[in-house]
């Protein structure tokens, strides 16, 4: 990749010592969460990763430069009501940097960046994915052909139930990238611990995930993903998750909603429907992802 990283100085030092570094994305923050709490859960998620003995580098674009590690007040800007960030997947790291546009990055982009600069381990909420109907509209998220290139550890809670999850694994089969589960033998669904398919292999601590991704480097470059089910604590209730995905449903369709308008549809018809439930599902289990995303880069260094 020849786009100018500009990492910020804690990071290119740990990075140069050899020093454990954990890549954290910006579009949950900008995107994802409510003004306000994103900003909260942002310092946290940062924390997190230095309690875990790490260096965290959240990454986004910022007046046409691509920031690897962002200040306190770079972190307040990109969550600010009226930031007005691009949604930026790795197809759009080019032209946001070339017009001068600031944008928060994606799973696909930040797992690409993170790679570039070095960084090769990413904790993140959940992943893109392969989605329903997919074999007429092509719908097929860039997170999964960034997987197949960028040698990245993403550390996630697998893929939302609304996405074809077993379409999805298959693609990540085809594209040689490891699925492991992390204690348990289930990928999980996001909001829910299991989704019903299985993981290809089980691991049940860092050290493991330290010695799979090792020799999975000495003889594929594709990245590996780390599935993390949320915790059982704060797992949504099978019954209201059920009746918020057919809600749901019946909304995009009344709508006509499709591509990639289809998930931030059905995400915000979880937030609203669920009375906030989603939401603090959505910040117990990335919090727990970039937990272990720390454990697992200390055990790689």
């Amino acid at each position: 990749m020849t786009t100018p990283l500009n990492l910020h100085e804690e990071v290119a030092s740990a990075l140069r010592d050899g020093h454990p570094v954990v890549a954290l994305e910006s579009t949950i923050l900008s995107h994802g969460l409510p003004p306000g709490r994103n900003l909260d859960v942002g310092r946290r998620l940062e924390r997190v990763v230095r309690d875990g003995g790490a260096v965290p580098a959240t990454i986004a674009v910022l007046d046409g430069r691509v920031v690897v590690g962002l200040s306190p007040a770079e972190l307040e800007r990109i969550c600010a009501p009226d930031a007005g960030l691009d949604k930026l997947s790795l197809r759009d790291i080019g032209p946001a940097v070339g017009l001068g546009r600031s944008g928060a990055t994606t799973v696909a982009s930040t797992s690409a960046l993170a790679a570039a600069a070095g960084i090769g381990v990413f904790g993140t909420g959940g992943l893109g994915g392969v989605h329903v109907g997919a074999s007429q509209s092509w719908d097929v998220s860039a997170d999964l052909g960034v997987l197949a290139k960028a040698p990245t550890v993403v550390v996630c809670s697998g893929v939302k139930s609304v996405l074809d999850i077993p379409a999805t694994l298959e693609v990540l089969e085809t594209n040689s990238v490891p699925v492991l589960g992390y204690r348990t033998d289930d990928f999980p669904a996001f909001y829910l611990r299991s989704s019903g398919h299985a993981v290809g292999q089980r691991v049940d601590d860092p050290a493991q995930v330290a010695a799979v991704v090792t020799a999975h480097r000495a003889y594929a470059d594709s990245g590996v993903l780390l599935a993390n089910p949320i915790p059982e604590v704060s797992e949504m209730d099978k019954e209201l998750h059920d009746r918020l995905l057919a809600g749901g449903l019946a909304l995009v369709a009344e709508r006509g909603v499709h591509g990639s308008d289809v998930t931030p549809v059905l995400l915000e018809h979880f937030h609203t429907a669920s009375g906030g439930v989603s939401i603090d599902a959505n910040e117990a289990l990335v919090l727990n992802n970039v937990k272990l995303a720390a454990e697992v880069a200390v055990a790689l260094a």
